[in-house]
């Protein structure tokens, strides 16, 4: 490990050696990954998305926010979020669905609205920032 060290006087006029930790820097560096991991989910866009699906077909929907396959999962959650997991599915029927992006809905994986509220506290600290 690549450690800084630098010399300070004390009082007594003798000098001692102090270790100070490295820099952490966004590299793929496992500590700082670990260090980053989120345990809520992220939003994935404020609008739901608009899909079909085929009666039958299993499909795993992204619930932590982070695929970069959204609205389904990639498996980003198992570096990113790793106490979310996806939400498996099986729809009954071929229909098109609205799957939720911003990951704040009561009827997951089906979105219930809730993006407006994010898209309002979106709205709401722009307006503030404005007028500080």
């Amino acid at each position: 490990m690549n450690t800084v060290s630098s010399m300070v006087s004390s009082g007594r006029r003798c000098m001692q050696k102090i270790r100070r930790p490295p820099l952490l820097l966004p590299a793929a560096s496992s500590r700082v990954q670990r260090r980053l991991q989120s345990t809520q989910p992220v939003c994935a866009a404020r609008l739901p998305y608009i899909v079909k699906v085929h009666a039958g077909k299993r499909y795993a929907w992204c619930a932590c926010g982070h695929s970069k396959k959204q609205p389904y999962c990639d498996g980003a959650h198992k570096t990113e979020a790793l106490g979310i997991s996806p939400l498996r599915f099986t729809p009954d029927k071929d229909k098109t669905v609205m799957l939720c992006a911003c990951k704040q809905t009561k009827n997951a994986p089906f979105c219930d609205g809730s993006h407006f509220k994010v898209i309002f506290k979106d709205v709401l600290k722009s307006v503030k920032s404005v007028f500080k």
